[in-house]
């Protein structure tokens, strides 16, 4: 079931004070950000929505928290850029498109309009003059423009290649959109395919996106993760002898970085789509190798990856030449072996690889120790060897460490001319053609007598056709609308045939944080002048799902980009945040088959966007997510009601009765700690923990108030603060409170409030008293204590006394303000 908002007796009607507050900040245009500000400019990006159809409390769980910092940053006294747009291009309008009967565009427009009313009723400072949405030909020439720019410089090419095929999608996949052998979108069985498809040069720039050195503050994981993904190796590239075999081909290529064990290589395996596997099959085996390839032609590279899938084979009946040697040794072909990776083949080392070991096991294959430490006796292995040692059954290379073998097999293999020392990258160039509808046109013609020919850039936008058969055949729907087909060559002017594929819709975000500065811009992608004064983004936020295909592709945009003079700067994001995943009321991840889904209208027509905010900002950590909970989210009302309650009350009244002279002090105290708290933790993305410290200000403010024992000063000092430190979290209440308590408009135009780090200290303070570094009591001192103070008191411990008695005193060590420890024989 999904939640539905229980009812809370509020002082005031949150639903008035939401839509007056919206309608008159964008009245006064509050949000509006000038370029000519001369505040110091602060660009915050939070990952743009897919227009879906309604935003879901996992999209306010993003872009919530993301408002609140970037509010935080304004009141800080910068110039705040953070913008709104639409990811509209993509699969999933297509698909609503086809089951709806209705064209995907009229979809996405409605679902955007929809969406756009939603992200009002947040609250947030989008400036909606610089809304882009993907799917308009104002955005999507620029995609082409763009393309056209990568085709000139060499790092856009067409190319056949095996493909992840969905057949019900009809559409190639990138291997990350395949979930245990099936189409992540639609769960089909997905197959391969050979495609003629256009691809961008992003191996070009393995090294350099490997180079981490301009990004200031991103997660260690998104950088171990693309790291890993880039997978540089460094190592050699050997041939092994096919020649007996009669083909044009004379050798198997492979690469590996254990050079060392080439004198324990027993089998040699190929993937099974390699080029040279036909010629390699004999007759015999013919049948076992065919039906081998269908199956691996049905699984994706991530599943036959997987460290705990059954590594398998199937011998082709051929044989190499191991050239060190002279050995012949059999050729299989395994689904563990990818084309994408390396050069599609491998040498077997049973012996000191894991995963040869279990295979040349499986299929009786020889096991031969190569690398053996020193304690070895000359017993075979129970297991793969893979530590340092000396070489051994490795003819002029024994006793070697095996370091040193590594150079000097190196280079006798490239005195030979059977191998050279080379880097080799996991990665492959990213595919970019979609057999698809909805996504930008690829701007290129085919002429009979000039080849592949670019579209003038004066020619853009090719725009997409409004009346094509978007039903999925196997090939773009474009291919069967021949208005859109049929052109002329723009160089010699005959007949030609336009590109049917469109883009991955991951070339709309490669470069959105561009357009977001100038989204009308009709002869630029964006004006240089704005480029230069807010590039690059200062703050990126969203999910770290986007690890390897976005946040990676728009690395490698950006430098394309910057090595074309288009920009100057090479890096898109200087610092991201991922936030976490919010989950059902059930603890799982929510979806509409399973019922869990929350609503916020809902929430928000009742309890109002703030509740909804500082409930989603309270429920944990923001890069580790949370359930939803209705009981939660009615405590953060009530609590939000309460400093509704507080900031209104008339102060005068705590002027009749005597102040305590000791609790003004604490109670300011207090204001200051908290103050300093929730600038670091709003600093931090620590929305949880300022939003705690808020909770215990105001439990306090009430303590005292019952009491009557702060003035009026006092309490409207802690008040004014209340607000202000709330106003990135709670921005309605906050602003009708302020402007209820008789302030000038706008709570949000105040600077964040400052603390005194005198006035913040405690008076007492709890030192640790430790004997050879254990604790053996506690006391409450002066904070200001003197280091032979502190040392006194803990030898006049009677705890400390008790461990030290009879024993001689080494030496006292004082930490300042936390501990003492005394060190004994």
């Amino acid at each position: 079931m999904t939640s539905s908002p229980r009812r809370v007796e509020l002082a005031f009607d949150p639903a008035v004070i939401d839509s007056k507050w919206q309608a008159r900040w964008e009245l006064d245009g509050l949000h509006k950000v000038l370029d000519d500000d001369p505040r110091p400019k602060w660009y915050e990006m939070t990952m743009y929505p897919y227009p879906s159809g309604d935003l879901h409390i996992g999209h306010w769980y993003a872009m919530a928290p993301a408002d609140a910092h970037a509010r935080f940053r304004r009141m800080q006294g910068y110039n705040v850029l953070h913008p709104i747009g639409f990811d509209a291009f993509g699969l999933p309008a297509e698909n609503a498109a086809i089951s709806r009967g209705i064209h995907p565009y009229e979809w996405t427009i409605s679902n955007i309009e929809n969406m756009r009313r939603q992200l009002r009723s947040l609250g947030a400072i989008y400036d909606w003059d610089r809304e882009v949405i993907t799917c308009q030909p104002e955005y999507y020439r620029w995609n082409q423009w763009f393309f056209l720019k990568f085709f000139e410089k060499g790092l856009a090419y067409r190319a056949k290649a095996p493909v992840v095929w969905c057949p019900s999608c009809q559409t190639v996949l990138a291997n990350e959109q395949v979930l245990n052998g099936a189409c992540e979108r639609c769960g089909t069985e997905i197959t391969r395919r050979d495609l003629e498809q256009w691809f961008f040069k992003i191996t070009e720039y393995a090294d350099r996106l490997l180079d981490f050195s301009g990004l200031e503050e991103w997660p260690d994981k998104i950088l171990s993760m693309q790291q890993n993904w880039i997978g540089r190796s460094e190592g050699v590239e050997i041939s092994f002898d096919i020649s007996a075999v009669g083909l044009d081909e004379k050798e198997i290529r492979t690469f590996t970085t254990r050079i060392d064990t080439l004198f324990g290589v027993t089998f040699v395996v190929l993937a099974p789509e390699h080029p040279l596997v036909p010629g390699l099959t004999t007759e015999d085996n013919q049948q076992a190798v065919d039906e081998y390839i269908s199956k691996a032609r049905q699984t994706s590279e991530i599943d036959r990856l997987a460290s705990d899938k059954e590594k398998t084979g199937v011998f082709t009946g051929s044989y190499a030449v191991n050239r060190i040697n002279g050995e012949r040794i059999p050729v299989y072909i395994g689904d563990y072996v990818l084309t994408t990776y390396g050069t599609g083949a491998v040498m077997g080392v049973p012996a000191h690889d894991s995963r040869d070991f279990i295979f040349a096991q499986k299929y009786k294959l020889p096991i031969r120790i190569v690398i053996a430490p020193i304690e070895w006796n000359g017993q075979d292995v129970s297991e793969a060897y893979i530590g340092e040692g000396f070489m051994t059954n490795s003819g002029a290379y024994d006793g070697m460490t095996n370091e040193e073998g590594k150079t000097a097999i190196a280079i006798d293999l490239e005195k030979k001319d059977w191998g050279s020392r080379t880097v080799s990258f996991r990665i492959r160039d990213w595919l970019i053609s979609r057999q698809r509808y909805w996504g930008t046109p690829i701007p290129m013609v085919y002429c009979g007598s000039c080849g592949v020919v670019p579209v003038p850039e004066a020619d853009l936008p090719v725009l997409l056709p409004q009346d094509a058969d978007f039903t999925p055949t196997g090939e773009s729907p474009l291919a069967a609308n021949e208005d859109f087909v049929k052109t002329t060559c723009p160089k010699c002017g005959t007949a030609a045939r336009r590109e049917t594929d469109t883009m991955d819709t991951f070339m709309d975000s490669s470069w959105y944080m561009m357009r977001y500065l100038d989204p009308h811009n009709a002869k630029d992608p964006s004006n240089s002048k704005l480029l230069q004064k807010w590039m690059t983004v200062d703050q990126y936020t969203g999910g770290a799902e986007h690890a390897v295909m976005h946040l990676l592709y728009s690395r490698f945009f950006t430098k394309g980009m910057h090595d074309m003079g288009l920009v100057e700067y090479d890096e898109p994001f200087l610092r991201l945040f991922n936030q976490g995943v919010i989950l059902g009321a059930d603890h799982d991840k929510m979806s509409k088959s399973k019922g869990n889904v929350v609503n916020p209208d809902d929430f928000v027509g009742t309890l109002g966007a703030d509740a909804v905010r500082c409930f989603l900002m309270f429920i944990g950590p923001w890069d580790q997510g949370g359930p939803w909970s209705d009981v939660g989210i009615n405590g953060t009302a009530r609590w939000l009601n309460r400093v509704w309650d507080i900031v209104a009350r008339d102060a005068s009244s705590l002027d009749t009765a005597a102040t305590n002279a000791e609790m003004v002090r604490d109670t300011n105290r207090l204001l200051h700690q908290t103050v300093r708290k929730c600038h670091s933790d709003l600093d931090r993305f620590r929305f949880n923990t300022a939003i705690a410290a808020l909770m215990e200000l105001t439990n306090h403010l009430n303590k005292v108030w019952a009491d009557s024992s702060v003035d009026s000063k006092t309490w409207d000092g802690c008040t004014e603060k209340l607000l202000l430190m709330l106003a990135p979290m709670a921005p309605h209440m906050t602003e009708e409170l302020w402007e209820m308590k008789g302030h000038p408009y706008s709570i949000h135009q105040q600077d964040f409030p400052t603390w005194d780090d005198d006035l913040a200290a405690e008076d007492v303070i709890t030192l640790v008293l430790q004997v050879n570094g254990k604790v053996r009591d506690k006391i409450e001192v002066s904070a200001n204590i003197e280091e032979s103070e502190a040392q006194a008191l803990a030898m006049a411990s009677p705890k400390i006394q008790g461990f030290v008695a009879g024993k001689s005193v080494v030496k006292s060590v004082y930490v300042p303000g936390r501990l003492v420890n005394v060190v004994v024989n």
